[in-house]
């Protein structure tokens, strides 16, 4: 049923818009540039996609942990290095593994309220939409009223008219028989 209305609202704003003559409202405006909001990262990956290739490969030299240089085997303080270094990935998969436990008792929890939120908006747009709608055809029944008020003042003025010239004949014919009198 909502799209039978929705067509049925498309066509009458369409045969409207041919109505009052707004078939190319958007001329005035440049032409579309789709390819303004890419950055490069987006367009090497559209091109990367239009040539088939495949993606690249995850990277896992962050993970890795190398031994001092060959030529410093022996040195405290490259050891001392490579050992904070490792030290620094153990807690970030520290963190992360944290972050997983927290999001398996949390997250659905987060879910359901962050969609609570979407069904209450959701609810609201419907409530403004109703209203637009209310408000809608108000102005289309005013519009009525005031077509109906034109017509008549038109028909007024013209018996108006019509009266005064029937009023300034009569004068002619009145002043016509004082004169022949």
């Amino acid at each position: 049923m909502n799209q039978e209305y929705a067509k049925l609202l498309w066509l009458w704003l369409k045969k409207r818009q041919e109505d009052t003559g707004l078939q190319n409202y958007l001329e005035h405006l440049p032409p579309l540039n789709l390819s303004s909001f890419e950055t490069e990262i987006m367009r090497s990956e559209f091109e990367r996609m239009q040539q088939r290739q495949p993606m690249d490969v995850l990277s896992m030299k962050r993970y890795e942990l190398p031994p001092p240089p060959a030529g410093k085997m022996t040195d405290i303080a490259a050891w001392t290095e490579c050992v904070e270094n490792s030290m620094a990935q153990l807690e970030h998969q520290a963190t992360r593994i944290c972050n997983l436990e927290m999001m398996v008792e949390y997250g659905c929890e987060a879910w359901k309220c962050y969609l609570e939120i979407l069904v209450q908006l959701v609810t609201q747009a419907q409530k403004q939409l109703q209203n637009m709608r209310k408000q809608i055809q108000e102005i289309n029944w005013e519009e009525r009223k005031l077509r109906q008020l034109e017509a008549q003042w038109v028909g007024l003025v013209s018996k108006n008219y019509e009266i005064e010239q029937a009023c300034v004949q009569l004068e002619k014919e009145v002043s016509k028989k004082n004169k022949n009198l």
